[in-house]
């Protein structure tokens, strides 16, 4: 698939280059603050739910221009994440994408605050949105929709779940659950908010809400594997953290083959989905592929 390489490797120059723009200015933000949020959100990475905003906007015939707000907002939630996961009090992890995560960079306190202020600037990005604001049924959806994501619900629900397993015998079924909830809520409203921008119909929502939840344990379940397997010059995180952390994971539960079984499986169901979507569904195969496909 050279064109949707292609395709993908634009998107990410795309997401990477408007994302400092709707940071805010010093003018009116702390310069410490403003630091460290310019820190966290300019540290790169791959930009998978971006990714997956364009693409699914792709198979909805939806032009990327329309769907930036939405793909900074997310992507902006999803760096907050990473900054709170980091903390001592929750991962307590030093290194983040290849460099010393915001805490270790700055300090405990404004690493906190550089999320807070993340957060609060994703719906403010959604609210100010023009071509959101010229929809506002559909904006409000799209604003409720991530609110429910990253809430009690979604991401801070599974970090909750995440971090009373840790020392914990648990089962398959309620390790998905944790990362249905902490991993997989944003990474199945990335799939679906470009679905709530065009209207479309309720069986091709509700198809890239299963391929964005399907997509999204694929990841977790070989991010798992990359953590026993992986290189951290490669990945950006320190390996072997779950383990040294008593910490729950697919392959410490159902072995490294199961676990790749498992990986694939999740795949082909989340490829299963895109048969009856109205545009080009190439973007979205391939991140299902990459999903289980990375660097080890």
């Amino acid at each position: 698939m050279p064109e949707t390489v292609t395709t993908i490797a634009a998107w990410q120059t795309r997401i990477e280059s408007i994302l400092p723009g709707y940071l805010p200015g010093p003018a009116d933000t702390p310069e410490l603050l403003l630091k460290a949020m310019h820190y966290s959100a300019t540290a790169g990475g791959k930009f998978i739910r971006p990714l997956l905003v364009y693409a699914s906007g792709r198979a909805l015939d939806l032009q990327p221009r329309s769907l930036d707000g939405i793909a900074a907002s997310i992507e902006l939630i999803h760096t907050y994440s990473l900054i709170h996961d980091d903390l001592p009090s929750m991962d307590d992890d030093d290194l983040r994408r290849g460099q010393p995560s915001c805490h270790r960079k700055f300090d405990e306190a404004t690493a906190i605050l550089a999320g807070d202020a993340m957060q609060a600037l994703a719906f403010e990005i959604l609210a100010d949105d023009t071509v959101l604001s010229a929809q506002p049924r559909q904006q409000s959806q799209i604003i409720l929709g991530l609110a429910k994501a990253c809430g009690a619900s979604g991401m801070a629900g599974g970090q909750v779940l995440d971090l009373d397993s840790l020392g914990r015998q648990i089962s398959q079924l309620e390790l998905e659950r944790i990362h249905s909830f902490k991993t997989g809520a944003l990474i199945q409203f990335s799939a679906v908010a470009p679905a709530l921008l065009a209207s479309a119909t309720s069986d091709q929502q509700n198809a890239l809400s299963r391929y964005g939840a399907l997509t999204g344990l694929a990841f977790q379940v070989f991010d798992d594997l990359l953590d026993v397997t992986g290189d951290s010059e490669v990945t950006g995180k320190p390996s072997q953290a779950d383990a040294a952390r008593s910490k729950p994971a697919f392959p410490a539960i159902i072995g490294v083959e199961k676990s790749i079984e498992r990986a694939y499986e999740l795949r082909d169901q989340a490829l299963n989905e895109l048969k009856n979507l109205p545009g080009e569904t190439d973007a979205l195969e391939w991140l299902a592929a990459y999903a289980v496909d990375r660097d080890r």
